[in-house]
This record gives C-alpha cells, sequence and structure tokens, in this order.
C-alpha cells in the first residue's frame, strides 16, 4: 500500500525545512559578506601581484590549483602551496573581475562560485570560474582551496561590464 502525503503535511514539513534553513548557522546576510570580504581582497591582491598578502587569507595547508592541464596536453597539473605563493612574492599587476558570486555557506565552511575575467598587459588574456573554499577559523574566514578555469570565449565570456577602463575590446572572432 502506498502512503498518501496530504497537502496540509507538505505546507508543515516545507515550513519546518524554511523554518530550519533560515535558521541555520552561518547563512546570515553578515555572514555571506564576511565570506565576500575575504574572497575581494584576494582579488586585490591578484590584482596588485602582491601574493604575500593572498597568502595571508589562507590556511597554511591551502592550495591553489589551477584547472586545467599544462599546454592543454592532459595528465600534468600545476598546484600552488602557500609557501610557494609566498616564495613567488611579487608578479606583474593584473585586472582580474569577478562578478555573480555565488555564496553557500554551512557552519564553519564556506564556498564562492563566481566568473571572472583577467586583463593583462594591456588585453584580455582569458576568463573562466573562481571557486574558493574558506572555513572558519576563529572569527576569520580564511580560504582553504583557490580553483579556478582558464578558458577562452565562447567556454567563458567577458565581464558585463565590458572592458576595464582604458582598455579596448578584444576583435570579436
Amino acid at each position: 500500500m502506498r502512503a498518501r502525503i496530504t497537502p496540509l503535511f507538505l505546507v508543515l514539513t516545507l515550513g519546518a525545512c524554511a523554518s530550519v534553513s533560515a535558521r541555520s548557522p552561518g547563512s546570515s546576510t553578515a555572514t555571506r559578506a564576511a565570506v565576500m570580504a575575504v574572497v575581494d581582497s584576494a582579488l586585490l591582491h591578484i590584482n596588485s601581484g602582491d601574493l604575500i598578502a593572498l597568502s595571508d587569507l589562507m590556511i597554511p595547508e591551502a592550495m591553489v590549483f589551477p584547472a586545467q592541464d599544462l599546454a592543454g596536453r592532459g595528465g600534468s597539473y600545476t598546484v600552488r602551496t602557500v609557501a610557494t605563493q609566498r616564495a613567488t612574492g611579487k608578479r606583474a599587476p593584473i585586472i582580474e573581475r569577478g562578478y555573480d558570486p555565488l555564496v553557500r555557506v554551512s557552519g564553519t565552511i564556506a564556498s564562492v562560485w563566481m566568473p571572472y575575467d583577467l586583463w593583462a598587459e594591456g588585453k584580455w588574456s582569458h576568463c573562466g570560474i573562481d571557486l574558493l573554499t574558506l572555513v572558519q577559523v576563529g572569527s576569520a574566514w580564511r580560504i582553504a582551496n583557490f580553483t579556478y578555469t582558464r578558458e577562452q570565449p565562447p567556454a567563458c565570456a567577458m565581464h558585463p561590464d565590458g572592458p576595464p577602463p582604458g582598455y579596448t575590446p578584444p576583435p570579436r572572432r
């Protein structure tokens, strides 16, 4: 015999789920803003070329993982540790702009999925997705993993605002 779900049971169940979700720790607007403040700071340090300051936002065990194989040949990926980031120190400034972030928080973990475009040496270099995993350490949020794709259109798109000020868009293909 199949159990029937009554409309009242369904409404009560959905209502209970909604109230639990609304009370879940870490799901507040303030918490999401704190997570995004770390992500925004990371982009500022990336843009200025200050990889030491970027590593200061990370836990000691954090990894930076470009989700792209070297030279498109498959099988070989470059992973950078916090120590590698710190040893690099400074590099040339770039303009990386994230937009439309999707922020998820549950307790002491958070993730941010965000499209980006990147401009270097006066031109559009590439675009892709930044995926950051953060953990709460005491009252602060820290990056545990920074994974990103590196693609070209049409696999990804330019920032909705168009080119950064002073840059010209690439010719249409």
